[in-house]
């Protein structure tokens, strides 16, 4: 059995404790503050009250998700690692495309994902060595094939909960008393962008309020499953020309 065959079969406060153990401050929980997040923050906290805690501050996002960090906060005592957008691929993107764009088409739509979103995690985690996020093979078909853990050759990225269900979660969540995100009172069961998110009709998969308005049926922003054939060529395009168009950006352009 190989080291990473041996981590598959962690259980999640197991896989959490063997990466705090592993890699102290060089490793961190990224969360939106969801249910499977909240999780994953509540275990890490009892491993380690001082562990990282990363979320990504779009720029547009609902204040009930502003609500929650404060919540946190509060509860926990975290330091709360908030990370935003560069300045100048925001105002390069909106000057291009405006600030709704991703109602236009699928990849402006990740175009604006990339900006808000992917590039500024990618630039916070250059230098860490492992993250945890809360994702399930429950949650879409997207992620059925998610293992707990996966290296890229530079850094860990670890998915404890990915064999739990939705009854393991709430069960954690009402036994610890977990705070939850207040958007799930309304209707919620995937909370994003304000713009991005709307509540779910009974019966409608859980990511089904994640950009509803697109037809291609992949409820993903590019985190964790990027794109393929034309839409991705089509991103590639836009990113280059939104990139291009900053000074001195050629440079950045990787």
């Amino acid at each position: 059995m190989t080291a990473l065959e041996g981590i598959q079969d962690l259980a999640a406060s197991e896989l959490l404790s063997w990466a705090i153990e592993s890699f102290g401050r060089q490793f961190a929980i990224c969360t939106s503050f969801q249910d499977s997040g909240m999780v994953l923050l509540d275990m890490a906290v009892q491993l380690d009250p001082q562990v990282r805690v990363i979320t990504l501050d779009t720029g547009r996002l609902p204040e009930e998700t502003h609500q929650m960090i404060e919540t946190v906060r509060q509860r926990y005592g975290a330091h709360v690692e908030m990370v935003s957008p560069d300045v100048d691929e925001l105002e390069a993107m909106t000057g291009r495309h405006g600030p709704n764009l991703f109602y236009r088409e699928p990849a402006l739509r990740r175009l604006c994902c990339q900006i808000r979103k992917v590039r500024p995690l990618e630039r916070k985690l250059a230098d860490m060595q492992a993250v945890a996020f809360g994702l399930r093979r429950e949650q879409a078909d997207t992620r059925s094939a998610i293992t707990k853990a996966e290296y890229s050759g530079r850094i860990w990225k670890l998915h404890p909960l990915a064999d739990w269900t939705p009854g393991q979660v709430r069960q954690y969540l009402t036994a610890r008393d977990v705070p939850r995100h207040p958007l799930y009172d309304r209707g919620y069961n995937s909370i994003g962008c304000a713009p991005c998110t709307r509540a779910v009709q009974p019966g409608e998969p859980e990511r089904a309020g994640r950009w509803w308005w697109e037809n291609d049926g992949a409820k993903e922003c590019g985190l964790h499953v990027n794109p393929n054939g034309s839409i991705r060529r089509r991103l590639d395009v836009l990113i280059e020309d939104v990139l291009g168009s900053i000074p001195a950006a050629r440079s950045r352009l990787n």
